[in-house]
């Protein structure tokens, strides 16, 4: 514990006390006065607490008995300082703290002036003054009030609380100077490069806060000066004077800036015509979000814009087939126009046309619902159990509660093991009870690609859940082959067929009046996901969000 520097005392009843600059109060001549030391003696015994006045004492007796009381203090008298306040006990270990915590070299106290009745303490005088001590580090000048009250005997005493100290300061609060503690200087929360303020995107802004509040800065380097330090809390610091400042801390996250500025521009792109837009970019190889963007008055739909994710599903779908059922990419998966399954009638999109002889990779190109229903139906499907698909996306694709580091909150995705009825062929094709983020498909895509699950982390040494069945090479090969020829042939070739080593799946969702575009797709370095509310198909719109991210990448 640091202790204050004593003052020193020459003589009996002999004070030194060297208060700075013009309108110092000298302390020999106050002592003098009639309330030296025999005077306090008397006025600490004589205030009766539980007697206290409704009647404000007189502004030159506030001031008279203000004075006293700081001259006790500025002196280092601070049991007789406490003594001429209204609750001695508290008063004393506060003045302690006050010199410990500040490793108080000298305070003085100068312009003592009574303001008149207090506004926050009834019954009560206010009396003005300001501060300057001499702490570690510096000179720490501030202005500040005690209230002044009297018990209907008509002794005074100074109204103790902490903001006796510092204005404001609160029972629990103390106060530090020299080097400033953790906390002190806010952390910079920072892209990968170690010094983008990811504050300085729209999208980041709350995420930028939360990581602030919940992660661990590295920098020990804060400067020096004086801070108020909640004792109950342990974490709430604030900086009341710098004497030196330091290197704020950081904390480095996984975004990449130039990526995010891309997806920050994607998300508005004028194809969209304002409709509510998210993406997430993952690193494939370690999971490492590269760029979340979202525009809309619903919060951040990129990583909690929990919908439908339409035939984006069709991944783990087709995944579930290859792995349960032993399809491959050449496998028959007749496109009818229409098919039923437990009384339910599902249809195509439009444009999507009937054809018996078609592939599971072929379907997956074109997007054919029926097919998809057919074939999970079937093979997925036994004995009115449809929990194959959920079983598939937690043990191979990592669905699950995922914690991405900082605090930040997602939103889990859901494809329910209970399904009954209709739902149990909806889940196919990513409708029905199956609900999805923008993160969480991206990462599935990011599966495909890396050939292995690795969960979604905006911390890089955050903590990464496994899959229990890491996808198989064979399966993750049929997988690209079969996205890649949607990227080039099939519904995303309008926007991504141009592009080099791209695999994708486009998805077109219902909800209630209207449907929300989906697209997911990989390239050689980045995984990447968008979501469009009200878009009227994947390509056209989430296409228009994914393929700049994709050039960029």
């Amino acid at each position: 514990m640091n202790k204050a520097v004593k003052t020193t005392l020459a003589g009996s009843g002999v004070i030194l006390l060297f208060l700075v600059g013009m309108g110092a109060y000298d302390v020999v001549s106050r002592l003098a006065s009639g309330l030296g030391t025999a005077g306090r003696a008397k006025t600490a015994q004589g205030f009766d607490p539980a007697s206290v006045s409704s009647t404000p004492p007189s502004n030159d007796k506030a001031s008279e008995f203000a004075h006293s009381f700081l001259d006790m203090w500025s002196a280092g008298r601070l049991d007789s300082a406490a003594d001429d306040t209204d609750v001695p006990h508290a008063a004393a270990p506060a003045l302690r703290g006050y010199a410990d915590g500040l490793r108080l070299k000298k305070v003085s106290f100068e312009h003592v002036r009574a303001a008149g009745p207090s506004s926050v303490t009834k019954g009560a005088t206010k009396v003005t003054f300001d501060v300057t001590a001499r702490v570690e580090g510096g000179t720490w000048k501030y202005p500040s009030a005690v209230a002044v009250r009297q018990s209907t005997n008509g002794v005074p005493a100074v109204h103790w609380n902490n903001s006796v100290l510092y204005p404001g300061l609160g029972d629990r609060d103390s106060l530090t100077a020299g080097p400033l503690p953790p906390g002190a200087v806010p952390a910079e929360v920072v892209a990968g490069d170690g010094t983008t303020d990811l504050s300085a995107f729209p999208s980041l802004r709350d995420i930028a806060a939360t990581i602030r509040e919940n992660a661990e800065p590295t920098g020990t380097d804060t400067g020096t000066g004086v801070a108020v330090v909640d004792r109950s809390q342990g974490k709430r610091v604030e900086t009341l004077k710098f004497f030196s400042k330091g290197k704020p801390p950081v904390i480095r996250t996984t975004i990449d800036a130039r990526l995010q500025a891309v997806a920050e521009s994607a998300v508005k792109d004028r194809h969209l015509q304002g409709k509510p837009s998210g993406t997430v970019v993952l690193d494939w190889r370690n999971g490492h979000i590269l760029a979340v963007a979202h525009t809309g008055d619903d919060g951040d739909i990129a990583i909690d814009g929990i919908k439908s994710p339409g035939s984006t599903m069709k991944i783990i779908t087709s995944a579930a087939l290859i792995d349960r059922a032993g399809l491959t990419p050449g496998s028959t998966a007749p496109c009818t126009a229409k098919v039923t399954a437990n009384g339910q009638v599902f249809h195509n999109d439009p444009g999507v046309r009937a054809d018996s002889g078609s592939t599971l990779a072929r379907a997956l190109a074109v997007s054919c619902n029926t097919s998809f229903i057919k074939e999970g139906f079937q093979h997925l499907v036994h004995d009115g159990d449809a929990s194959a698909l959920h079983d598939e996306a937690v043990n191979v694709f990592g669905m699950g509660s995922w914690s991405i580091g900082g605090g930040v909150a997602t939103t889990d995705p859901s494809i329910p093991a209970g399904v009954q009825g209709g739902d149990q062929a909806a889940q196919f094709i990513g409708q029905g009870k199956v609900t999805a983020t923008p993160l969480f498909m991206a990462s599935v895509a990011a599966t495909v690609r890396n050939t292995g699950f690795e969960q979604p982390v905006i911390l890089p040494d955050q903590h990464q859940d496994t899959a229990p069945a890491p996808i198989s090479a064979r399966t993750a090969g049929y997988l690209r082959s079969m996205m890649r020829g949607v990227a080039t042939g099939g519904t995303a070739a309008p926007r991504l067929g141009g592009l080099a080593g791209v695999g994708a799946k486009t998805g077109t969702a219902e909800e209630g009046d209207h449907t929300n575009g989906w697209l997911t797709a990989y390239d050689s370095r980045i995984a990447v996901a968008a979501l469009v509310e009200g878009g009227s198909s994947g390509v056209d719109s989430a296409g228009y969000v994914v393929r700049p991210l994709l050039l960029g990448g």
